[in-house]
C-alpha cells in the first residue's frame, strides 16, 4: 500500500528553486535601481536642447559686449545702438530662463529701436555715454577691434547680427517646440537689426 506525500515533501524542491532564484532576481533589482539613479553620469549630462540655449545666451552676451565696444569707440553712436544692445541683452536673458516657460518669446524689434536707429540725429559724447550705461564695459580685446570709422564699425556689427540670425535659423528646426519658439521670434529680431544698422550707415 502506497502512502500520498506530505505537502511539506512535495514543496521542496520548489523552495530550493526559489531560493535559487533570489540572487538573480536582486542581481536584476539592482542594476535597474542603478539606471535609475538620478545622479548617474547621464542624469547630468546636459539635453541637445540645454546645450543650445546656453549657445544662444553666450551668442547674446558677447553680442551685447560687441555693442558696448562700438558705443565706446564711438560715443556719438552710443544712442542709436542703446535700443539695440537692450534687445539682445533681452535675448540673452530669455535663453538664460531656461525651459520652465517663464520666458516668453522676444519681440521682432522694439519701435524705439526702429525710431533710434534711423534717427539722423546724434548724441554729444557726454549724454551718449550716459546712456550707454554703467554696466556697458566693453573688454579689452572688443574695444580693440572696433573700427575707426563709424560706417565700418555698424557693418561690422550687422554682421555680427546677420551671423547669429542665420544661425538660430537653422538650429529652431532641430530644436523643441518652446526653444524652436523662442530662436524663431530672436532670429527675426536679429535680422530687422541688421537691417536697422545697415540703414543707420546711409
Amino acid at each position: 500500500m502506497s502512502f500520498p506525500l506530505s505537502p511539506r515533501a512535495r514543496s521542496g524542491p520548489r523552495r530550493r528553486s526559489l531560493l535559487a532564484a533570489a540572487p538573480a532576481a536582486l542581481l536584476v533589482a539592482g542594476c535597474s535601481a542603478g539606471s535609475d539613479d538620478p545622479g548617474g553620469p547621464t542624469a547630468a549630462r546636459p539635453s541637445a536642447a540645454e546645450r543650445t540655449r546656453a549657445r544662444a545666451a553666450r551668442d547674446s552676451r558677447a553680442l551685447a559686449e560687441r555693442y558696448d565696444a562700438v558705443a565706446a569707440a564711438h560715443p556719438k553712436l552710443a544712442e542709436r545702438l542703446r535700443p539695440l544692445r537692450a534687445d539682445v541683452v533681452r535675448h540673452a536673458e530669455a535663453f538664460e530662463a531656461g525651459g520652465d516657460g517663464s520666458a516668453s518669446p522676444a519681440p521682432s524689434v522694439s519701435a524705439s529701436s526702429a525710431s533710434s536707429a534711423s534717427s539722423t540725429s546724434s548724441a554729444s559724447s557726454a549724454g551718449a555715454t550716459a546712456a550707454a550705461g554703467p554696466s556697458s564695459v566693453p573688454s579689452a580685446s572688443a574695444s580693440s577691434a572696433v573700427p575707426a570709422n563709424q560706417k565700418d564699425a555698424l557693418a561690422q556689427l550687422a554682421a555680427a547680427e546677420r551671423e547669429i540670425a542665420d544661425r538660430r535659423a537653422e538650429e529652431l528646426l532641430t530644436a523643441p517646440a518652446e526653444l524652436a519658439r523662442l530662436l524663431a521670434s530672436v532670429s527675426a529680431s536679429g535680422a530687422a537689426h541688421v537691417y536697422l544698422l545697415t540703414e543707420a550707415r546711409r
